[in-house]
């Protein structure tokens, strides 16, 4: 497992990128609103640097809206992206905007505004395999500043398969440095697919 696990994280560590992104969050009535800064984990899906990452992440306002109560909701939070980069091993800082947002899937797909003067490593995500429960997937990651932000790799295993209305898997409960936006592998190297959140509006929450 560790030697495949280190060929996998080899092969694609460096199509893990940190997404750094700042949201302004302002509520009725409030007299200011708040700035928050956050590193997310993002995957690089192809070599013009479009990089798909959890939507819930970087702009969760749709997921506070489902999980709030019927109530709350009506106070409804304004949240605005007001910056995102993509910060690459070598110190580059590349202004990214986000061209696509999934709710129903969770994804956020951001590119960036300009050109990458060579191409970026990515995944293909053509080249997917499928999982069944018990397996174990490698999962890339890339830890923050206070990590010097080194490239991680953990084992997750598959507790669970939803088949519909589309096929997603649901990690076992240990705690590992796994994050949204981390992509999963199968142990032949090929992509399982990318961490997200899932949330369904309930009566009283989420």
């Amino acid at each position: 497992l560790a030697e495949k696990g280190r060929a996998i994280f080899k092969q694609h560590q460096h199509a893990v990128v940190t997404v750094q992104v700042v949201i302004k969050v302002s509520a009725p009535g409030a007299p200011r609103s708040n700035e928050n800064r956050q590193d997310l984990t993002g995957t690089v899906v192809d070599p013009s640097g479009l990089t798909v990452l959890a939507l819930s992440a970087c702009d969760p306002t749709e997921m506070y809206q489902r999980m709030m109560s019927e109530e709350a909701s009506k106070y409804k939070l304004d949240i605005e992206v007001t910056d995102l980069k993509l910060l690459l091993d070598d110190g580059t800082e590349m202004p990214a905007e986000i061209v696509l947002r999934d709710k129903d899937m969770d994804l956020a797909f951001i590119r960036p505004k300009t050109k990458p003067a060579s191409p970026m490593a990515a995944v293909d995500m053509a080249k997917a395999a499928p999982a069944q429960v018990l397996d174990q997937v490698i999962t890339l990651n890339r830890l923050n500043s206070a990590a010097g932000r080194a490239y991680a790799a953990s084992v997750e295993r598959i507790s669970a398969v939803i088949q519909k209305p589309r096929t997603f898997y649901i990690p076992d409960s240990a705690m590992t440095s796994t994050t949204l936006g981390s992509p999963a592998f199968a142990m032949d190297g090929n992509v399982v697919g990318v961490f997200v959140m899932r949330a369904i509006s309930s009566k009283g929450g989420g």
